[in-house]
């Protein structure tokens, strides 16, 4: 009989699945850390919608509104901005009648709950940095817009969970906050936006916009544009995923529908997601001829904005 060594001898076959399984705990560390404050933010659960869609009627050409609608942002100190000055310039080349921020303009990385070390109070100076990168960034996105006369469009802003981490950061430790900092240190309104709640619906030409729309007892968002239209019945867009996601469907009288998930207008590639998750489309929307919920979507991604328009 052979004596105990001390440890098992494993196969070649057993070493490698070992070996799978190692790699595999150590590359979700991360992505256990992140996905349950995601879904912390992303849920309406306990925390009911704002309002009902708020219908705006816009005066415009007899053929349809023209929107041009900004997706997630995601601006934090140190990365680069110099697309959203060019998307300035290419809108103030094409003007669009309305312009829609669809949310998550700013990224707000020094509230995340991603990341667990020390408290709010004692993240301060981050959070002045994070406010100013958001005003540097909406500065430069405007000025090209304001350069321009004889052209004033509507400007709309729907937060997104981003921005609305100031107000969970408030509501978590009300007494030390409050009046800290607020959602106006971002400076949207100053910038001439008018600005929605986090999750407000707002309707113009037909369209319903919103950073997502949640669905089911957990208020999760509906992640496809296919179930978008099966779930609202009209045509929406949506930010907060990454990518760009369309779905077209018809009315019984004919109207044509179409659903639009696009969250992700920005150069960077974020730290939690994996090289191959980071590899999404990037860009921004202008919906041509918008009436009566129908539209010709046109995508503009950010390598055209900075090759043209830089």
């Amino acid at each position: 009989m052979p004596r105990w060594s001390g440890y098992i001898r494993l196969t070649p076959a057993q070493k490698k699945l070992k070996k799978q399984e190692y790699d595999k705990g150590r590359y979700a560390v991360r992505r256990h850390e992140v996905r349950p404050a995601q879904l912390a933010e992303a849920t309406t659960r306990y925390d009911p919608l704002p309002a009902l869609p708020t219908t705006l009627t816009i005066p415009g050409p007899a053929h349809g509104l023209k929107i041009a609608v900004i997706t997630d942002a995601q601006v934090k100190p140190g990365v680069p901005i110099d697309h959203l000055a060019a998307c300035g310039r290419y809108l103030a080349e094409i003007r669009p009648d309305v312009i829609v921020c669809i949310g998550d303009f700013a990224d707000m990385p020094s509230l995340s709950t991603y990341e667990a070390p020390g408290s709010l109070l004692s993240e301060g100076t981050r959070y002045a940095e994070d406010i100013a990168s958001v005003r540097a960034a909406m500065a430069a996105f405007l000025a090209p817009i304001r350069a321009v006369k004889d052209w004033k469009p509507k400007l709309i802003l729907l937060l997104g969970n981003h921005e609305d981490r100031i107000t969970r950061a408030i509501n978590s430790d009300p007494r030390r906050l409050q009046g800290v900092m607020s959602l106006k240190d971002l400076g949207y309104e100053e910038a001439g936006w008018t600005v929605y709640p986090f999750l407000q619906p707002v309707v113009v030409g037909g369209v319903c916009f919103a950073h997502y729309f949640p669905s089911g007892p957990m208020g999760r968002p509906i992640m496809t544009a296919r179930q978008i239209l099966q779930k609202m019945h009209m045509s929406c867009f949506a930010g907060h995923l990454q990518g760009r996601d369309i779905a077209y469907s018809k009315r019984a009288d004919g109207t044509s529908l179409t659903a639009i998930i696009s969250g992700s207008f920005y150069q960077h590639n974020e730290d939690y997601l994996s090289p191959l998750a980071n590899k999404h489309w990037r860009g921004m929307v202008v919906l041509n001829e918008v009436r009566d919920g129908e539209y010709d979507e046109m995508c503009i991604s950010v390598g055209y904005l900075l090759r043209k328009y830089k």
